[in-house]
């Protein structure tokens, strides 16, 4: 697998020709040729992973190690979370900011035992190596790994097909709890994985080596229990979730706080904590903690069938826009539109009536909790 990729050529995951072979439906993301859908379409997909269990190829997404006795404390010098006091075996979700509070990109950071693996998204990769190699050189190395691939086995059957397949395991995937990580070897090949991912579904994340993604894909998709899935599926699952596309629901103009993150900031990393601040932006996002931020991202449920898509204006009673829609669709779970985007905090509040402008036409919406749908991750 190439970690490039050229205005010319796509790069392709190891699992394309194994896409093609599937009857997918190509398209470019994030400088690689990706599945958004196979034959079944989008809505049996989606339907799919919340029954029984999908399979996804993220392996766009960039995975990295960090090594060295100072590895935890480096990284916390760029994100407002807890890394050093994170278990070893244990997953968290970490936010890279800029000096002004804004979001550059999200993580998901494991603690390896000697070492920190992440995860970051396809589309800033190479940018997010280039800021820890900037920031963090001479205090731990930083690893590439490109030689690995990254599967996502999401949905309430996953637990069940990982332990069938992993049956010898010392880490039993079925007695993992969310967030947790683990080695296990499944297909011949020594995978690390975690149980997490991106649907509000209970489910894991797997890395494993590129010679062995075929094999592993095909085995997991021989289960009775699995469908492949693609991004189009993916998108509306997280949207469902309640969960942030990096690059539409946040980006370096939108701090943790105003991207309703605030859980995401470890108590020991605020102000009163015990190593409080010391990130990029940290005075920024400590004013927006404690005086509020002036506008907020929030759930939103059109009242209407038509769906609300992204740029779509929000506007108040009196026609004054106060807001803009940042992901919607349709939710085939909830059989209806659902969206999100950011309001002035004064509209923020459950409940409070709305309007989008899509194509002149003022569809009423409602704020609305997120996630629209109930998150089943495993907590044990």
């Amino acid at each position: 697998m190439s970690d490039t990729s050229s205005a010319a050529a796509s790069a392709r995951t190891a699992l394309y020709d194994l896409h093609l072979e599937l009857g997918a439906k190509m398209v470019p993301f994030a400088g690689y040729d990706m599945p958004l859908q196979y034959p079944s379409g989008i809505l049996k997909e989606h339907k799919h992973t919340r029954a029984e269990a999908g399979l996804f190829d993220v392996s766009h997404m960039g995975q990295l190690r960090l090594s060295g006795p100072d590895a935890a404390a480096a990284l916390e010098s760029l994100v407002p979370v807890d890394i050093v006091d994170l278990p070893a075996n244990r997953q968290r979700y970490a936010v890279f900011t800029n000096p002004q509070g804004g979001i550059l990109d999200d993580l998901m950071v494991s603690n390896g035992g000697d070492h920190l693996f992440l995860v970051v998204n396809a589309a800033c990769k190479q940018q997010d190596t280039a800021h820890l190699r900037q920031h963090l050189a001479g205090r731990c190395e930083i690893e590439e790994l490109t030689d690995r691939s990254l599967l996502a086995l999401q949905g309430p059957a996953a637990a069940a097909v990982l332990a069938r397949l992993a049956p010898e395991s010392a880490n039993n995937p079925a007695k993992m709890v969310f967030m947790q990580t683990g080695k296990v070897t499944l297909a011949d090949a020594e995978c690390f994985i975690s149980r997490s991912g991106y649907t509000g579904e209970d489910g894991f994340e797997i890395s494993v080596p590129n010679a062995q993604a075929e094999k592993l894909a095909r085995l997991l998709l021989a289960q009775p229990e699995v469908a492949p899935i693609g991004l189009g599926a993916r998108d509306s699952l997280r949207l469902e979730a309640g969960l942030c596309l990096y690059g539409h629901d946040m980006d370096v103009s939108t701090t943790p706080v105003e991207a309703s993150l605030t859980w995401a900031l470890s108590k020991v990393r605020r102000a009163d904590g015990a190593r409080a601040g010391g990130y990029p932006g940290a005075a920024q996002i400590e004013q927006h903690l404690a005086q509020g931020a002036s506008r907020k991202r929030v759930g939103l449920l059109p009242l209407e069938r038509m769906p609300v898509r992204e740029g779509a204006e929000l506007v108040d009673a009196d026609g004054k826009v106060i807001g803009k829609v940042t992901s919607g669709g349709f939710g085939p779970t909830l059989d209806k539109p659902v969206a999100m985007g950011y309001v002035e905090a004064a509209f923020a509040k459950i409940g409070t009536p709305l309007h989008a402008m899509v194509r002149g036409k003022a569809v009423p919406v409602e704020v609305a909790a997120m996630p629209f749908t109930p998150a089943r991750y495993f907590r044990g």
